[in-house]
């Protein structure tokens, strides 16, 4: 299988794919352990701290880069020192392998 962050997300507008659990648990278990579940099971999120402001906007500047090469985009709730990401494919409302796909790709800018 192809390392997810090498890949590059499919047009999720029109024919997306939502993933089963068994697709959804094997995706968890390719990117790092901190993205979790959310309880609904259409989305998954990460919690990302930082010990000051300025890192914090570099941080999410990427992700922004990120969601723009990839035409897809999370949800973020920004602080100070903080950073939550959640991804979910809203035109279908369910996750997909796009989502896994950002995850891992900024999996690599923290890790």
């Amino acid at each position: 299988m192809t390392d997810l962050a090498d890949r590059k997300c499919k047009n999720c507008e029109k024919d997306a794919i939502a993933l089963n659990q068994n697709e959804i648990k094997s995706f968890l278990n390719s990117v790092n352990a901190e993205w979790q579940l959310v309880e609904n099971g259409k989305s998954i999120k990460r919690a990302f701290k930082f010990p000051v402001y300025s890192r914090t906007i570099a941080f999410v500047n990427a992700v922004a880069w990120i969601a723009t090469e990839e035409a897809h985009h999370p949800e973020m709730t920004i602080g100070y020192n903080y950073c939550e990401v959640s991804y979910s494919t809203h035109s279908i409302n369910a996750l997909t392998e796009n989502d896994f796909i950002c995850a891992a790709k900024i999996d690599l800018l923290v890790n």
